[in-house]
């Protein structure tokens, strides 16, 4: 491992911490209230964090027997980890940065090499990257690290690459935003640039950013993540956790809140959202049959079960409206357990695969997972279903149909290591050098994670503001400059209280985001539809895998 880089010497980094210093300074400001919190995912338990913080009393109420959301994991009955993905945290992360800051636990995260590593598509076993000098500002550490590796892009391609790419960083947010209703092929197409660097650089970051698609992913994200990049010394710097994330993040956040007056409730299904003559929230309908009823009240759910949810007085409403134009996408999550060591790297690998996004043997790179004497890889498969860009619906497809497939994958990438296993056809073409084989695997299927940034879809996303004044919605969809991620997640749950603490203490808010004007006509033209509600008790229904 390497040491914490400086994270803290960023404009982002201290625009956080102001925000932190902001909600500490209306502690006392106004009547402390009760909030309702339904979602106990990094959202929702950064705005119970940052709610306690300001003085408040917020309730967070988890439907599941986990915490984390998007984040969480369990043990199998072999008492290994099963993570429902795999995360990895940039130094780009402001707020996650703040946040592991403020609990003290900065410790936890295990920082890699300031690299990025490829596999090498066209030399199986042979890997590429870019490194990044250390004492070199940004920009330029970034564009010095392109043009030095030798291996995925001429000399005359990179040169190409660089003037579409100039707005971003002279024009900054403005010409980003504007380019939401181009995919990635399409802003390439408009801007000349070459076509090799989709299949080089675009499809491997499209896959690792949203699990899509270049020609399906909106050029703002992309565009996005790469100015967070290029404008921060560390920003592509990365950290892994140094073991699950609901006991080496979930729970401290969880102790701090306690520990402040705050709660956390676990295995308490929301059945209804019940609402006044008025529209305002009158209380929580739990599927135990317990009405909570709170001051205010946070969602901190998924974009599709909010959708479930949504009362009949609302669903004409253009905030709510909009909702029905963002969707979560599928994504796929492995975990690989072999009977030998691999030759690892200590990082996270792009791995440029039609079916793989990125992986990590986390037998080396994590302290929780370690053993010098077999390997753990955990891999993202991606995309897994046509709205992702993939021509099959593999999130349909049993675990073994998954890991078959997997096993071909990995025997390209790996050609002298995995063996030839009769139990994985797609491996049985090995030569006698490969003697890895698979003893255990887990499959975890979340058929909607991260809303699908598609193009176009920006502009649906709502504010944490909601036009009922005592109901406030946060989670990483909602409209905050980092997108579907962890940190995002973090962002989103910091804004929304700020809107509960803002109005207790008579102070002005953020506000409503604008609805489009096609919004506006189409909820006009709406008829009250009734909530669908929840179906089930499985990590399906509420969001998970």
């Amino acid at each position: 491992d390497f040491p914490k880089p400086n994270v803290e010497n960023t404009d982002n980094y201290r625009a956080s911490s102001a925000l932190t210093e902001r909600l500490k300074g209306l502690n006392g400001k106004g009547e402390a209230k009760r909030v309702a919190i339904v979602g106990g995912g990094l959202s929702g338990l950064a705005c119970a964090k940052y709610l306690v913080d300001a003085g408040h009393k917020p309730v967070v109420y988890e439907a599941r027997d986990v915490l984390g959301g998007k984040v969480s994991a369990w043990r199998d009955e072999d008492g290994d980890v099963v993570e429902t993905g795999l995360h990895i945290f940039f130094g780009a992360y402001p707020n996650m940065m703040n946040l592991f800051a403020e609990l003290g636990i900065h410790d936890r995260l295990q920082w890699k090499m300031h690299k990025m590593i490829f596999a090498m598509q066209q030399l199986p076993g042979e890997f590429t990257t870019f490194d990044f000098i250390p004492g070199i500002p940004a920009p330029f550490n970034f564009a010095l690290a392109i043009l030095t590796n030798q291996k995925m892009l001429t000399l005359w391609e990179k040169l190409q690459t660089a003037p579409p790419l100039l707005p971003m960083l002279i024009e900054g947010q403005e010409f980003i935003d504007a380019q939401d209703e181009l995919s990635v092929t399409g802003f390439m197409r408009k801007y000349g640039m070459p076509e090799r660097i989709n299949e080089e650089v675009f499809i491997a970051m499209a896959k690792a950013l949203d699990f899509i698609d270049p020609d399906k992913l909106s050029m703002t994200v992309v565009l996005t993540a790469m100015n967070r990049f290029l404008n921060e010394d560390n920003g592509l710097q990365m950290a892994f956790l140094d073991g699950s994330p609901p006991e080496r993040l979930c729970e401290p956040l969880q102790r701090y809140i306690e520990a402040r007056g705050g709660e956390v409730v676990t295995k308490c299904p929301l059945e209804a959202i019940e609402t006044g003559a008025d529209g305002r929230v009158t209380g929580l309908r739990m599927r135990s049959g317990e009405l909570v009823v709170a001051d205010e009240y946070v969602s901190a759910m998924p974009v599709d079960v909010v959708k479930r949810l949504v009362p009949e007085a609302w669903s004409t409403l253009p905030y709510f409206r909009q909702l029905d134009n963002l969707e979560g996408i599928p994504v796929i999550n492995l975990h690989l357990w072999f009977d030998r060591k691999l030759k690892a790297v200590d990082h996270l690998c792009f791995s440029r695969s039609p079916l793989l996004s990125v992986y990590a043997d986390m037998s080396t790179t994590c302290r929780e997972y370690a053993d010098d004497e077999r390997s753990m890889l955990e891999l993202v498969f991606a995309p897994c279903s046509p709205i992702a860009g993939s021509n099959v619906n593999w999130i349909a497809k049993s675990d073994e149909e998954i890991i078959d497939a997997t096993m071909g994958e990995l025997a390209r990438l790996f050609p002298t290591e995995i063996a030839s296993d009769p139990k994985w056809p797609s491996t049985l073409s090995q030569g006698p050098e490969g003697q890895a084989r698979l003893r255990k695997f887990a499959v975890v299927k979340t058929p909607r994670s991260v809303y699908a940034a598609i193009p176009g879809r920006n502009k649906y996303r709502p504010s944490q503001e909601t036009p009922i004044d005592n109901f406030t919605m946060c989670g990483c969809y909602t409209s905050q400059k980092f997108l579907g991620s962890m940190e995002g997640a973090v962002l989103a749950g910091k804004l929304a209280a700020e809107v509960v603490a803002a109005r207790a203490a008579g102070e002005p808010t953020q506000g409503l985001k604008a609805v489009t004007a096609e919004v506006e006509a189409d909820a006009a033209a709406a008829e009250p539809r009734k909530p669908v509600g929840i179906k089930g008790d499985d990590p399906v229904a509420f969001g998970g895998g």
